[in-house]
């Protein structure tokens, strides 16, 4: 196999909420692979710490503080990207919230707040990168979903309808984009050891032990195991996947 395959020098990626957590971790990979990296989040001192961190192995990226749910402020962060780097390549839409409880004890700013994030923002974001992709000669769009997209969960009907959403929005931006040479695809991350996790533990009796029960692999996920299936889904060596929907689970999903 050719290494260049996977080479992501030269290119330019947007990783939104790349300063922590599954980001971050697609982030590492992205840098290790050549990628110049711009990490996007609402916490500017967060987002610090991920720009030294990407730094110091050895890649180039910048934090650029913007609230990804804001078209305006989505605007603004795409073009400072443009102007910092010249070009882009690469956008994972990555940001996102959850609240947990059932769908009678949610509130409808709730369910707004949780759409906005994890679903609207990736619209935003890549209507905003779609220009600057088509002049470049293509790019790719990653989006992160959800192994909730695959199957229901009682706490979660926000976060699962959001889910949902990005993988039907990804089927119809791969197929939107293809004559643009950019390729769209969805992660569907299983249960990660996260921030986010670490509190859904605290709040769910016994998920720690139903998770490791249920997961062909025995373990929770880590946020590095995002780093190939990043590399791979950004670069040359994914040119004929488009529209797909891959979950990263450790084999959670395929159990009954």
């Amino acid at each position: 196999m050719k290494p260049e395959l996977f080479d992501l020098g030269g290119k330019i990626a947007i990783v939104t909420g790349g300063n922590g957590g599954i980001g971050l971790g697609m982030a590492r990979g992205l840098a290790d692979a050549g990628a110049k990296l711009a990490i996007v989040g609402r916490n500017a001192d967060k987002s610090e710490q991920a720009v030294a961190e990407i730094a110091a192995r050895g890649a180039k990226a910048i934090s650029v503080v913007a609230d990804v749910t804001d078209g305006n402020a989505v605007a603004k962060m795409v073009e400072r990207v443009g102007s910092e780097f010249g070009r882009i390549d690469i956008l994972i839409n990555n940001a996102g919230i959850n609240i947990r409880k059932p769908p009678h004890a949610l509130e409808l700013d709730e369910w707004q707040r949780v759409i906005d994030t994890n679903l609207t923002s990736a619209f935003a974001c890549s209507k905003a990168v779609h220009p600057a992709m088509k002049e470049a000669g293509g790019g790719k769009i990653i989006n992160i979903g959800s192994m909730m997209s695959i199957f229901g969960a009682s706490f979660a009907p926000a976060y699962a309808a959001s889910k949902g959403g990005i993988v039907q929005f990804t089927r119809s931006c791969a197929c939107a984009w293809a004559a643009d040479k950019i390729q769209v695809n969805a992660i569907l991350p299983g249960w990660i050891d996260t921030d986010l996790t670490k509190r859904a533990r605290a709040e769910i009796g016994g998920l720690h032990e139903r998770v490791l029960a249920r997961t062909p692999v025995a373990r929770w996920g880590a946020i590095d195991d995002f780093a190939g299936i990043a590399v791979f889904l950004a670069s040359s060596a994914s040119d004929f996947v488009t529209g797909t929907a891959i979950p990263v689970d450790g084999g959670y999903s395929i159990t009954g």
